[in-house]
């Protein structure tokens, strides 16, 4: 490798990456098993080498022998002295490893705010009326300064919108409880996918994907995706968010001498697949101006049909290795890779891309004026790196000696929105409890009300009555003793 460029290979000619026209975006494409990996290994050798840092995700796990220096093997040496590599020579490249479940590498967080609704809704594959549900519920949780950290916090701000579904109807439209339970539902098959690590802190800092040696060389940040990959929307999430929170933190760079950072998406056609028109235009925007940011985005795939037009044809260095041309399917990707390619005279493309061997490719760059090449039929040069995956041992070794080990080791749990609706609705629960003991007392108040109010009345009527009875008493008693004085008196004058 040239101070300028990356040597990729020998055709008629040396085949070279050249650095100024690495951000401008790359492709690589070929059926499995024909050398995308080890060319994908070679050119984030070239990378590291010149200081730029790498990021590539490590889908069937043999990307990860980067980190080691490879071995003298016969066929590789073979393969260097036939296209003249007279520098080959083996060494590591300064590897991080990183895993969303943080079981390979370091674990990957994000919070549910810095992820949004659009691509959460991609993540669960939200309808129309759910992914309206959802953004909602994120205007709710900035008007109310409720943070979204992870998943809880998610489901507890649906559980309160789902309770205040009559109060917010009027301001942001109707939001009711089947739509409510359907998001939550997605929310539980997320957390089944392993969602529940990927979302939380300490959030990552994406500038730990652009650290350099000592020495200046760049960094290789792999990302550990044999396990990921099985949850493809999650993966191609994954894959978006980075992008998106690249080209939101980093500064404009014009045209650098040499990228900031390259990423390489394996199994990119994950990243289109079933993608909503929204998401697509956010997809093909980023690709766009990222470039302007001094990052190279490269895509590797088997087929290049599983890209856009509109994507594709961001695509200036291009890499096709061979092709399986039996069904019409293929032969359809193997015209469209054809066309891709400026033209050489003296093949005919669609043709040699059946033909290419196993680490031969088809390889077209932009030169220094940005303009592509003429495709060339190429001979992959060698990695220095070692070929294959390493060991468990050997993974845990470099982890434990990363430059970030312990910062995202151990998750925290701040106070966020769960904390804080829980505390409202802790209190909400003891406010409705004391209207409801206020009301049982005043319940209580009434009814002795009416029990003193009839006691009052009895008492007023047995005194009446008490009254009445000894009026009428005491008047017979004096009648009767007044006619019995009365009669006394007669009798004895009588008598007399």
């Amino acid at each position: 490798m040239s101070d300028l460029s990356i040597f990729l290979g020998q055709s008629e000619k040396r085949e070279e990456l050249f650095l100024g026209m690495a951000n401008r975006h790359g492709l690589v494409t070929g059926a499995t098993g024909t050398g995308k990996t080890v060319t994908l290994q070679i050119m984030a050798e070239g990378f590291t080498n010149a200081g730029v840092p790498v990021f590539a995700a490590d889908v069937k796990g043999d990307l990860s022998g980067i980190c080691m220096a490879g071995e003298p093997k016969d066929f590789l040496l073979e393969r260097a002295k036939k296209i003249g590599f007279d520098d080959y020579g083996f060494e590591a490249t300064p590897t991080i490893f990183w895993d969303v479940f943080g079981e390979q590498g370091h674990p990957i967080r994000t919070t549910i705010t810095e992820m949004g609704p659009l691509m959460l809704s991609r993540l669960m594959g939200l309808s129309d009326a759910q992914e309206g549900a959802l953004n909602i519920a994120f205007r709710i949780a900035d008007q109310e300064g409720l943070a979204l950290l992870d998943l809880k916090d998610l489901r507890a701000l649906l559980k309160d919108l789902g309770d205040r579904g009559k109060e917010i109807t009027t301001e942001y439209g109707n939001v009711n409880a089947p739509t409510i339970g359907a998001i939550q539902r997605r929310l539980v098959v997320l957390e089944e996918q392993g969602g529940d690590k990927f979302f939380g802190e300490p959030a990552l800092d994406i500038r730990d994907f652009m650290r350099t040696t000592v020495n200046g060389k760049g960094y290789m940040n792999v990302l550990a995706a044999d396990k990921l990959i099985n949850s493809p929307q999650l993966y191609a999430t994954f894959l978006l968010w980075m992008m998106s929170e690249l080209f939101e933190e980093m500064p404009e760079a014009g045209d650098p001498e040499k990228p900031r950072m390259v990423f390489f998406f394996d199994e990119a056609h994950l990243l289109f697949a079933e993608a909503p028109p929204g998401l697509l235009q956010k997809i093909e925007q980023t690709v766009k101006l990222i470039r302007s940011k001094g990052i190279g985005i490269y895509f590797v795939t088997q087929n290049p049909l599983d890209i856009p037009e509109s994507v594709l044809a961001q695509m200036g260095n291009r890499v096709q290795h061979a092709l399986r041309a039996y069904t019409p399917r293929e032969q359809k990707a193997v015209q469209t890779a054809a066309s891709t390619f400026r033209p050489n005279p003296a093949f005919k493309t669609e043709d040699v891309i059946t033909q290419l061997g196993k680490g031969e490719a088809l390889v077209s760059v932009l030169d220094m004026k940005g303009v592509p090449t003429m495709v060339e039929r190429t001979l992959v040069r060698p990695p220095s790196s070692r070929m294959g995956p390493i060991t468990p041992e050997e993974r845990q070794k470099l982890i434990k000696n990363s430059p970030v080990y312990g910062n995202y080791e151990t998750a925290e749990d701040r106070e966020s929105a769960y904390e804080k609706l829980q505390k409202k609705a802790a209190e909400r629960d003891a406010a409705k409890q004391q209207a409801v003991e206020a009301k049982e007392a005043e319940k209580q108040a009434k009814i002795e009300a009416r029990v003193s109010t009839r006691e009052s009345a009895t008492d007023r009527f047995v005194k009446n009555i008490a009254g009445s009875v000894g009026r009428t008493v005491g008047t017979t008693v004096a009648r009767s003793i007044g006619n019995a004085l009365i009669r006394g008196i007669l009798g004895g004058l009588t008598r007399r």
